[in-house]
């Protein structure tokens, strides 16, 4: 089969395709015939400024081919979706059960991509900044595949006003089409503050600048890779907070409400109050021009790999 290796750290140059032999699937694990695979910023910040060589994870779906021992709730010919740790960038991939979930009649394994994963996370964060109907919010990182999908929870939950922070003006229409009452640049000097909520997946030197953003009792969900330091003054002195969220912890540690959340997005989806934006879609053994799209801001919503 078909796979993607990383051998030395840098830009998307250092991505090389290679034939290796299938996977098996073991004990609690399925093997999927990949039809579609999330590329997602925090693998290409691994890629870029890792230590060492990663082995590429992400969000894969497609057809099972095979149960490992002990699975009961899956069987051969089952289109499912689901978290790939290692070796998700290949034709064929090994998934453990606690991340798999079956793609509905009539979805596409492409579709399934660029909204389960994703849309949990933006439904988490979401639900993490306890927004209020009327109250503001803003979303950085609003033209990524996560951001696209807070936006449309924010519209949907009555927020009073939704503002896109996004890196350049070409964007501003894509994210006003998905919902955004408004649209700030990083470079502004003003962002239209103060929020009552922030939803930020950038990190970095912007995590300061969303707390200063912040009104008096608001609240900032930070669920980048990005990093980032915020002074506690700047949280005392407008009475505000800062959640750290993770969907890994939801999936393990609450999974009931996982579960939920899930039937939920295919139900928002089937009644047309979340939409998937999908850049494009990007044959596997060219996996370094998917990276290099992202790297460089370029994408409007999920960019997907096509094994």
């Amino acid at each position: 089969m078909l796979r993607i290796r990383h051998e030395v750290n840098g830009g998307p140059e250092v991505l090389f395709a290679e034939e290796v032999d299938r996977p098996e699937a073991g004990e609690g694990e399925v093997l999927i015939r990949s039809e579609a695979v999330g590329v997602t910023l925090p693998t290409v910040r691994k890629v870029r400024e890792g230590s060492e060589p990663t082995s590429f994870g992400g969000e894969v779906a497609g057809e099972i081919v095979a149960v490992g021992a002990g699975v009961a709730d899956f069987a051969v010919g089952d289109r499912v979706t689901g978290l790939c740790f290692t070796d998700a960038y290949a034709e064929y991939a090994v998934l453990n059960t606690a991340m798999v979930s079956r793609i509905p009649d009539g979805a596409s394994a492409v579709e399934a991509v660029a909204l389960v994963r994703s849309g949990l996370v933006a439904r988490g964060a979401y639900e993490a900044a306890r927004v209020e109907p009327g109250e503001s919010v803003l979303v950085t990182a609003a033209a990524s595949a996560v951001g696209t999908l807070a936006l449309q929870f924010a519209k949907a939950g009555g927020a009073g006003r939704v503002v896109a922070a996004v890196g350049s003006a070409d964007k501003a229409d894509f994210v006003r089409g998905l919902g955004a009452d408004e649209v700030v640049l990083y470079e502004d000097a003003d962002w239209g503050a103060p929020y009552d909520a922030i939803i930020d997946g950038v990190g970095g030197d912007l995590l300061g600048r969303a707390v200063r953003a912040l009104g008096t009792g608001g609240r900032l969900v930070a669920f980048s890779s990005g990093g980032g330091t915020v002074e506690a003054y700047e949280l005392l002195v407008r009475g505000a907070s800062m959640i750290g969220f993770q969907m890994r912890a939801v999936a393990l540690g609450k999974p009931e409400l996982y579960d939920r959340w899930l039937r939920e997005l295919w139900q928002l989806r089937d009644a047309g109050t979340l939409r998937t934006a999908v850049h494009e879609e990007i044959p596997l053994a060219e996996a370094a021009r998917a990276h290099a799209v992202i790297e460089e801001r370029r994408n409007l919503g999920k960019v997907v790999l096509v094994p």
